[in-house]
């Protein structure tokens, strides 16, 4: 594939908070799970996007018939008929989801105003995870998918449609299913390279040092909605907006009572030692001897 200086530059300033979410991924991933896996979840993550949508703008499967719209191809970088930036997306949007799905799951200790994921191998790899995650991907879809379908409306711009209107706002129920279906996959993708390198003794980044480590994530998913709800209400889709804010807003009510049960019954012995058997270095300072 050639590409000149001019695409590359302009794949990045047509669409800048793209690669501000990417870069954050790559950060929070790297301090996560290592920067190994980070960088090989990116070209995974990407290649699985670039093909499921390659497939699905030829046949149909698995998100159903679209198409990108030519404005810009040119411009900047296109690979097999999509634009660089769209397929690169999936990587980050998956991060984010499977870093929200950990945070829910993990056990909460929260000590001297500091929150500490008390997570696991085990639980890094679960079934349990992998299927929220998943769910938590397809959420940002429906955030996601109507404002982008209107991005004629602000810097986006119109760069793909469907050939008739869904009943989502414009978008079909196949997208969705598509998104769920490629959601899993890649979390899949990301739980795998995460226990092979673990097999193979590839370390992560791991100490309660820096456990901000653990919230880039969950930070990187938050924001993602954030921006997109408020490009939804600065076109005045008041509508689209309402109805984005009414669906995150009872997960997030029950994401803040789980949060608050888990530091409330949090039996600490417990699953500190769980936890640094598998990250013998995590022992956070209020807690060494």
């Amino acid at each position: 594939m050639e590409f000149t200086f001019t695409q590359l530059l302009n794949t990045v300033t047509l669409r800048p908070y793209v690669f501000v979410f990417f870069l954050i991924y790559v950060l929070g991933c790297s301090m996560h799970l290592g920067i190994k896996r980070s960088l090989i979840f990116g070209i995974c993550g990407y290649v699985i996007a670039l093909l499921s949508e390659y497939s699905s703008i030829h046949n149909g499967i698995p998100y159903g018939h679209y198409s990108y719209i030519e404005h810009t191809k040119g411009k900047e970088i296109w690979v097999m008929g999509v634009p660089l930036m769209d397929s690169m997306s999936y990587v980050f949007l998956a991060y984010a989801s499977y870093s929200m799905a950990l945070m829910f799951m993990s056990p909460v200790l929260y000590s001297r105003g500091i929150i500490y994921l008390l997570e696991t191998k085990k639980l890094r790899n679960s079934l349990s995870v992998k299927i929220l995650a998943t769910f938590f991907f397809v959420y940002l879809d429906i955030i996601i998918d109507p404002i982008a379908l209107r991005g004629d409306r602000w810097f986006l711009g119109q760069i793909y449609e469907y050939p008739v209107n869904g009943v989502y706002f414009g978008v079909p129920i196949s997208n969705f299913i598509g998104w769920f279906v490629v959601g899993f996959l890649l979390i899949s993708v990301l739980q795998a390279i995460d226990s092979f390198l673990n097999k193979k003794k590839v370390k992560d980044w791991n100490g309660f040092k820096y456990p901000v480590r653990y919230l880039i994530g969950p930070a990187l998913y938050v924001c993602i909605l954030v921006f997109n709800l408020s490009v939804t209400f600065f076109i005045r889709e008041y509508t689209l907006g309402w109805v984005g804010i009414f669906i995150i807003l009872l997960p997030s009510v029950l994401f803040y009572f789980i949060m608050k049960l888990k530091r409330s019954t949090v039996q600490r012995e417990n699953v500190l030692h769980v936890h640094l058997q598998d990250f013998p270095q995590a022992l956070p300072p209020p807690e060494r001897s």
